[in-house]
């Protein structure tokens, strides 16, 4: 089952030089493995492909039920160098919270997943 990660979590960014951080924190303490299993760094260069440059860093904070990423090459060299719109990198975090997470249907259900159930029409992603 595909679980939108801005129903399961929040996020932060920021940057460091030319590195975006991404901190990804479980909305519920039971979420937290699932993400902890199925966020990896292979599915965020995925999402973050044509975006980024470099690899992708992950840190888990099992005490904090959050992940935290480092996106190297992610800011077109860095908050003073940079003629992105978004040299600081703080939409990241947003753009982290649109991925779908891949999750098995049995463990969405056991931990009560958005997803696992039919929400109200206005609830629901317009891909629904």
């Amino acid at each position: 089952m595909k679980v939108r990660l801005v129903d399961v979590a929040h996020a932060r960014s920021g940057d460091k030089g030319d590195t975006a951080n991404v901190g990804v924190i479980a909305l519920r303490p039971e979420w937290y493995p699932i993400l902890a299993k199925h966020l990896t760094t292979a599915v965020v260069r995925a999402h973050f492909r044509g975006v980024i440059t470099g690899d992708v860093e992950r840190f888990e904070l099992p005490n904090l039920k959050a992940i935290n990423f480092l996106l190297h090459g992610a800011l077109d060299g860095g908050g003073t160098l940079s003629l992105k719109t978004d040299a600081q990198g703080k939409v990241f975090s947003t753009a982290m919270l649109r991925l779908e997470l891949e999750v098995p249907d049995a463990d969405a259900k056991a931990a009560g997943m958005p997803g696992t159930k039919t929400w109200p029409a206005f609830m629901r992603s317009p891909k629904e």
